[in-house]
């Protein structure tokens, strides 16, 4: 049975979408402050980076716009979530950063780890939920789903292993953290979107449209 019944309400949506990313910048801070590997996207930045010689700031937001071309044949249409996504999620990630101490003991440093990486599905499937866009690379991951019809955990964790790779040959540092949110935090999501009942097999999410809370079917592939 799925916790959030309707999203109709645009206010309500709203804080969800708010609340959701706030969830994921600290998830982020959590998981840098456990500093055993950086997540496959920035891994394939710091790659770019080197390659390039472009700093790896510019280098995300270059990799941005360019996941957000691959947005096109897949019909995926942004939302405020997705601007929302890319301006507040850094500044939340630099709240968490300022209150959470940095990990000191090696236990601590999973504990911060995985903490972290099980927020941020959850955080990802709660913004998501609300159905107002989601990010750059959560809508490659919700469109894919949607065209393809293979399940969340499929196409996310493909999503993850490929990025992570071709960054690592292009002189990206991978670690254990780097390896575990690869493999994990496909899984994460799936199970969490289908507990708050996200369903990403309908319409595009950032028009509010398609039933996004819906239980589905039970053993459905998410």
């Amino acid at each position: 049975m799925p916790l959030f019944l309707s999203t109709q309400n645009l206010p309500a949506r709203l804080l969800r979408l708010l609340l959701g990313l706030l969830m994921y910048g600290i998830a982020i801070a959590l998981m840098i402050r456990g500093n055993i590997g950086a997540s496959p996207w920035d891994v394939f930045a710091q790659g770019a980076s080197r390659t390039t010689g472009i700093s790896f700031g510019l280098c995300t937001v270059i990799i941005s716009a360019i996941v957000l071309l691959f947005w096109i044949p897949l019909r995926q249409k942004p939302g405020v979530g997705t601007i929302a996504n890319a301006v507040l999620v850094g500044v939340f990630a630099d709240l968490g950063l300022a209150v959470i101490p940095q990990a000191s003991h090696p236990l601590l440093q999973g504990a911060s780890f995985m903490c972290g990486l099980c927020l941020l599905a959850f955080a990802t499937a709660l913004y998501i939920g609300a159905g107002l866009g989601p990010g750059p690379r959560d809508g490659l991951m919700t469109g894919l789903v949607r065209v393809t019809g293979r399940p969340v955990w499929m196409i996310r964790t493909g999503i993850e292993l490929s990025v992570v790779v071709v960054g690592f040959f292009m002189g990206g540092v991978v670690g254990a953290g780097t390896a575990a949110f690869a493999v994990g935090v496909g899984p994460l999501t799936q199970v969490t979107l289908r507990w708050l009942g996200v369903n990403l097999h309908g319409k595009n999410q950032s028009s509010g449209a398609a039933p996004l809370l819906d239980a589905g079917t039970p053993g459905s592939p998410l």
